[in-house]
C-alpha cells in the first residue's frame, strides 16, 4: 500500500457524509493500521485560541493568534497542532519534509514566549479511518487525493481552501464528477 501521508484529501461534490462536505483534510498518518488527518478549513466560531491559552493559564503572546479548527469528529476535546519544521519539539510526528504534528502543550508556551513555529494550525479533534476504511471511501469518489501545499494550509483564507487546494493542481472541484458519458 502506498502511503498518502502528507497529502490532501479534498471532499468531492459526491461526498455523502455531511460532516465532510467541502472539506480539505491534511493526512498526517496513513499505514496498514488506518489513517489520521486534520480538517484545515473549518474554523470554529465558538472557540478561539485565546480561550485555550487562558484555560491552560498560559500567558498570551504579543502577536495575534490564529483560529481554532474542527479537525474532525474524533476526540474533539483534544488539541492537535500541525506546524512548520522551523520549530522542533521532542514529542512530534514528522509528517512531511516541511510539516510536523504534535499534541505537546509546550508548543503553546513557546508561542507565548515568541519561540514557536513560524506557521501553525490548531485543531480540536481529528478525522480517522480504520484499516482499509479510507481506501474503500476513495473507491466511491467521495475524496480527491492531491499533493498538499503549505501555502494552502497556512496562508489561504479558509473559505477559499477547498477550491484553491484543487485549482492549484488544475482541478475545478465544483465540476469534479459532474461529467458523465461512455467510452
Amino acid at each position: 500500500m502506498d502511503s498518502l501521508q502528507g497529502q490532501f484529501l479534498i471532499a468531492t461534490p459526491q461526498m455523502s457524509d455531511p460532516r465532510f462536505m467541502e472539506t480539505v483534510i491534511y493526512l498526517c498518518a496513513h499505514n496498514d493500521e488506518g489513517a489520521m488527518g486534520l480538517i484545515i478549513n473549518q474554523p470554529l466560531k465558538d472557540v478561539q485560541l485565546e480561550d485555550i491559552f487562558r484555560n491552560a493559564e498560559i500567558p498570551l503572546p504579543s502577536s495575534p493568534l490564529g483560529p481554532v479548527y474542527l479537525g474532525g469528529p474524533v476526540e474533539t476535546s483534544h488539541v492537535f497542532v500541525i506546524y512548520s519544521v522551523d520549530y522542533q519539539i521532542g514529542n512530534q510526528l514528522r509528517v512531511s519534509s516541511t510539516i510536523s504534528l504534535t499534541r505537546d502543550p509546550r508548543l503553546f508556551y513557546d508561542l507565548a514566549a515568541g519561540d514557536g513555529p513560524q506557521h501553525y494550525l490548531v485543531t480540536l479533534g481529528y478525522a480517522g479511518w480504520g484499516p482499509g476504511q479510507l481506501e474503500a471511501e476513495l473507491s466511491v469518489d467521495g475524496w480527491l487525493v492531491l499533493p498538499a501545499l503549505d501555502e494552502i494550509i497556512f496562508a489561504t483564507p479558509d473559505h477559499r481552501k477547498w477550491r484553491q487546494a484543487a485549482l492549484a493542481h488544475g482541478v475545478d472541484i465544483g465540476l469534479f464528477g459532474s461529467v458523465s458519458g461512455s467510452a
